[in-house]
């Protein structure tokens, strides 16, 4: 609820997660454009390249998608901790940090996008049992870059040291298990049901396709908003574990988040 407090205080901030969604989505196209333009726009074809050249459109994709997301998830960090230092927050300054951290974050997306590329790839060739380590691999992946973003922003570290740093604040002051008590899933699945109980029923009483349209919509706009508020999150939380605390987290409200290993 702080999270969104923030959020509700600086509701420009909700811009960067709307653009990184909209980015995503016109990379997707483009690369399915591509593949399709390379296949002399016949769909039958696409099943027909070769094993390199469908392993670098997925190490391509991984690439320009971790550098979109991680863009505009810095910019947000960048403009939560101008907030939290009583500076002036703008759209503006927040990109302009990013942008000067276009290298940095370059760096970070080629390396996790070989990682993300290797582990879709062992994926596509493994049996049930690979996946599922490959499975568990990529959670463990996701809980040690939890810190990423806010580490390779303001710590200068190298992709490879970034994630060891993330890592190391995770086991070093929390332990390496995501307590119950944190978890925007459940706004996730909360707001779900309120979408889905409102399309049906605007959908049944005016039309099916006013129904649908509510529920595209509040869908998008559920992502958005929580993507925001997760992001101001993991930079507050940032800020408090490294001897920065801020006015609107208390540090027992922080140790209590994760369980002690």
């Amino acid at each position: 609820m702080n999270s969104f407090k923030v959020l509700k205080e600086n509701k420009q901030l909700i811009i960067f997660p709307l653009l990184s969604g909209l980015s995503m989505i016109l990379i997707m196209v483009s690369f399915f454009t591509a593949v399709l333009g390379f296949s002399g726009w016949n769909l039958d074809a696409v099943e027909g390249y070769g094993t390199t050249a469908t392993y670098l459109g997925i190490f391509a994709y991984y690439i320009v998608n971790y550098f979109v997301v991680v863009f505009f998830n810095m910019a947000l960090i960048h403009c939560t901790s101008l907030y939290y230092k009583g500076e002036e927050v703008t759209l503006r300054k927040g990109l302009e940090f990013s942008k000067s951290k276009a290298g940095t974050i370059f760096a970070w997306a080629l390396f996790a996008g070989c990682v993300g590329a290797i582990l879709r790839i062992i994926q596509e060739n493994v049996g049930i049992l690979g996946k599922i380590i490959t499975g568990l691999i990529g959670i463990a992946w996701s809980v040690g870059a939890f810190f990423v973003v806010p580490v390779i922003a303001y710590e200068n570290l190298g992709p490879v040291d970034a994630f060891k740093r993330s890592a190391q604040l995770m086991r070093q002051k929390w332990g390496e298990n995501v307590g119950a008590g944190f978890s925007f899933g459940l706004l996730y699945l909360a707001g779900f049901f309120a979408l889905g109980v409102t399309g049906y029923f605007l959908a049944t009483v005016i039309h099916p396709f006013v129904g649908i349209a509510v529920g595209v919509l509040g869908f998008l706009l559920l992502q958005t908003v929580v993507s925001a508020a997760q992001t101001i999150f993991v930079a507050t939380v940032y800020h408090n574990i490294t001897g920065d605390p801020v006015e609107h987290y208390n540090q027992q409200f922080v140790d209590n988040l994760f369980e002690t290993k």
